[in-house]
């Protein structure tokens, strides 16, 4: 990334799909959205709960809002808990984004994961937040569809595909 603007269209569809994934997440019972089923994290909450907390710390590291400690999944009981929350991160992240300027972007932050310390630039940081989040989204992808609950096609190219008034047909 080398410009604000660049971090802001990422940041944009991330939350783009992440609303396309949110749409059939909200079907589920409760037993489905906490069913552990398979992957790193084992069920959908779980998942999502990473995927904020993670994106969160960024934004914490990054300078905007304070998350504290990692986010607890047992915290998130229902879907409605965890989107409430989610809103609130999306609100945080965009707002800060609109704050930065290009040149705030080099600068070097610092973070551990409690061993060693490590610098890299802001704007790497806060470009690894969205692509992690778009690993993640793949894997809930997987567990929506063990589930019975297929979360539908949110690939970028229908992102953009449909910002340029181009209807690109999924199969």
């Amino acid at each position: 990334m080398t410009c604000v603007k660049d971090l802001q269209a990422l940041y944009d569809y991330s939350y783009w799909a992440n609303a396309k994934i949110f749409e059939v997440v909200a079907q589920l019972t409760p037993e489905e959205f906490t069913r552990q089923v398979v992957g790193s994290f084992g069920s959908v909450r779980n998942t999502l709960v990473h995927m904020m907390s993670a994106e969160w710390g960024w934004l914490d590291r990054c300078g905007g809002a304070p998350r504290g400690p990692a986010l607890v999944a047992a915290n998130y009981p229902t879907v409605n808990s965890l989107l409430e929350q989610w809103r609130e991160v999306e609100t945080n992240m965009r707002s800060f984004l609109a704050t930065l300027q290009d040149s705030d972007l080099d600068q070097l932050r610092e973070f551990s994961f409690g061993g060693p310390t490590y610098s890299m630039r802001r704007g790497d940081l806060l470009q690894h937040a969205a692509l992690h989040c778009i690993h993640h989204r793949g894997q809930i992808a997987l567990l929506l569809r063990a589930l019975g609950h297929p979360a539908g096609n949110f690939d970028a190219l229908f992102y953009y595909g449909q910002d340029q008034g181009i209807a690109v047909q999924s199969r």
